[in-house]
């Protein structure tokens, strides 16, 4: 008798290439994953900050792999870091200070009161948001510089030998133009703040008898506080590591903590003691920076 019985046709399963991609993909160990980018990131950034941590330790008197306090107590005894530090701390809070006031009252025209090409400017602050902080710097000095237009109109209607605007060398010339820079870091999370603003409070508020100063005060304020301390620490951070804008004023006795890092590391070559200045000011830095990421993640920013 025949055998009946069919043969089998069950072929063997065999795995896609895009399922054995994907099996592959997810066998492998997260930490597979992140260890590139850290170590890029730790020969990029952190060795050479190890390094000068490192340097702030070994002053130039001691044998070499030796360490010591004596950069710390040399550099927080002398009056100029004493001074720089003061500097810096008045031009960031006054900077910032301005900056906030200056930013609400610009977002709150640009996002409350219409007027043509509104939209435009408040495209263009994004584009503002690129530019070097010098570009700024420059553009004052054409303006307000010893040989700028303003003193330039001044001499040519008065017949005066200069004119009325020097104050660009001086602290008040570097805080105007820290403001005039950092003012849309401000206004860029107030506006998004601005646009999530339900208008039906404030036509409610509007149609019970509430001025405008009153609305701005008990409705808009509220609303844009956890912007206003986003921006504000942003800038501050900002402030307090600005190095350009020093510089390009060529203000008289202004010194800043990245000014004395420059100072002592180009013009004195003192590698210790500027090592120890930018410590300093990577502290404050990162202290700051916390209290904004902080102060971020419960604005929702």
């Amino acid at each position: 008798m025949a055998d009946t019985t069919a043969p089998s046709t069950t072929a063997p399963t065999s795995t896609t290439p895009g399922r054995r991609k994907a099996v592959g993909l997810t066998s492998t160990p997260t930490w597979a994953w992140a260890l590139p980018p850290v170590l890029v990131l730790a020969l990029g950034f952190l060795y050479p900050l190890a390094l000068v941590v490192r340097q702030s330790f070994t002053p130039e008197s001691l044998e070499e792999g030796g360490a010591s306090l004596t950069p710390y107590t040399e550099v927080f005894a002398s009056t100029v870091f004493r001074e720089a530090l003061t500097t810096t701390v008045r031009l960031a809070v006054g900077a910032t200070a301005g900056c906030l006031v200056l930013g609400f009252v610009l977002a709150l025209v640009i996002a409350f009161v219409p007027f043509p090409g509104g939209k435009a400017v408040a495209r263009f602050i994004d584009v503002f948001l690129s530019f070097p902080s010098f570009l700024i710097t420059l553009a004052l000095l054409f303006i307000y510089g010893s040989v700028g237009m303003a003193n330039g109109a001044w001499t040519g209607v008065t017949g005066a030998a200069e004119g009325p605007f020097h104050f660009l060398t001086t602290p008040w010339g570097v805080l105007l133009a820290e403001i005039t820079y950092f003012t849309p870091f401000v206004m860029r999370p107030l506006l998004a703040a601005f646009s999530q603003l339900d208008t039906a409070q404030l036509e409610v508020a509007s149609s019970l008898g509430a001025g405008p100063v009153r609305i701005v005060r008990q409705v808009i304020l509220p609303e844009a506080l956890p912007a206003l301390a986003a921006g504000g620490s942003l800038v501050l951070v900002l402030c307090l590591n600005e190095f350009g804008i020093v510089l390009f004023t060529g203000a008289k006795g202004v010194t800043t903590l990245p000014m004395l890092v420059y100072s002592k590391a180009i013009l004195e070559s003192d590698y210790p003691a500027a090592c120890v200045v930018a410590v300093v000011n990577i502290v404050l830095s990162v202290g700051l920076y916390s209290l904004y990421r902080v102060v971020s993640r419960r604005a929702g920013a």
